[in-house]
């Protein structure tokens, strides 16, 4: 975890912006009731030549923030990432059908970890916290015919790892261990709601 918080907040709740339009995190942080807009972030997703999964995905949620607070300087800003993590091999959004069976073919039996970054910004403040929360996934050893049925039924595309696992991917796996439940849905919200609470943002 990175920390950097110069100033103290003000008591006054500063506005919220999701610094993402991913439709999952939108709703996973409606759960909170905490008013908020949602930015859409302009940033290059392409990966470092040898960069590792953690670090990629800790590298994007924290430009995808500081995209967005560069627009509104006043407000906290939530960015975030989340990469598969096969044996360092880093798996992202399939965006085609065929690319989620090789993925889903590649991660049968084995633990993956998702890899999700949560960076929380402020630039009127200088307020700023990084973090990564990793969950482990064990997959079954899924037949192709199941990967066919669930990807047709859930077509994940726009999910790390074709894992969309608030449906129909909960049955590709046999074990999930993590410490905030909401992870690997793509917003870590225990995290969430620490760290914007320390940028000036109530919660309750």
């Amino acid at each position: 975890m990175t920390a950097h918080s110069p100033t103290t907040p003000s008591p006054r709740s500063r506005p919220l912006i999701l610094g993402s339009t991913s439709p999952y995190r939108r709703d996973l942080l409606a759960r909170l009731g905490v008013p908020f807009d949602v930015a859409s972030p302009r940033v290059d997703e392409t990966p470092h030549p040898g960069e590792n999964p953690a670090s990629l995905a800790l590298r994007l949620a924290l430009a995808k923030a500081h995209n967005v607070a560069q627009r509104h300087p006043q407000a906290v800003v939530i960015g975030s990432d989340q990469v598969a993590d096969l044996h360092g091999e880093p798996l992202g959004k399939p965006g085609t059908h065929e690319r989620a069976v090789a993925q889903l073919r590649h991660m049968r039996g084995q633990t993956v970890i998702f890899q999700t970054a949560l960076a929380v910004v402020c630039l009127e403040t200088g307020f700023e916290q990084s973090e990564i929360a990793a969950v482990r996934v064990l997959f079954r050893n899924l037949s192709d015919t199941e990967i066919e049925n669930y990807l047709r039924a859930e077509q994940p595309y726009d999910c790390a790892g074709s894992a969309k696992s608030e449906g129909l991917g909960i049955a590709l796996l046999d074990r999930i261990d993590n410490d905030d439940p909401t992870a690997l849905v793509g917003l870590p919200l225990i995290r969430t709601c620490r760290m914007i609470r320390a940028a000036g943002v109530q919660v309750l």
